[in-house]
């Protein structure tokens, strides 16, 4: 659903606006609301309910007993906030998550399939050149064609 690459920045506010591409896509497939967390990579995962209520059902099914297990939910849903967007597709993102995420003012906002990730710019700048060099490499070892 959320496919592309988008550079935006906060406003005066300190809010981001939605990408046009994925605003359509929400209309489309009449969603409204967005649940977003503590991603990997020092990112934000963005999903929208259905997703995000697939993801919690594979988590809640993990053994608490295991402490990696609970340290992992701990800080995924702790970090957990839902969004509704306002007319103009614009989203206040809570400070803690900023914080988390490295986000000042620039962002990228990343379509990944299932969820949308929303990364600080210099953060999202380090990561891709750091990964764009082994993507075929990775690729070979991921996927069997």
């Amino acid at each position: 659903m959320f496919y592309g690459e988008f550079e935006h920045a906060l406003d005066r506010k300190g809010r981001i606006i939605i990408p046009s591409k994925f605003r359509d896509a929400l209309k489309e497939h009449y969603i409204e609301r967005f649940f977003i967390t503590r991603g990997l990579d020092k990112c934000l995962f963005m999903f929208v309910e259905d997703e995000w209520r697939s993801q919690e059902q594979k988590f809640k099914a993990m053994s608490f007993t295991k402490s990696e297990f609970r340290r992992f939910n701990r800080i995924y849903f702790s970090g957990a906030s839902d969004l509704i967007p306002d007319k103009q597709g614009r989203i206040l993102i809570p400070l803690y998550l900023k914080e988390y995420a490295g986000i000042k003012r620039d962002v990228f906002i990343i379509g990944v399939s299932n969820r949308i990730e929303i990364w600080g710019r210099e953060s999202w700048k380090e990561y891709y050149q750091t990964s764009k060099d082994t993507f075929e490499d990775v690729a070979e070892k991921l996927i069997d064609l």
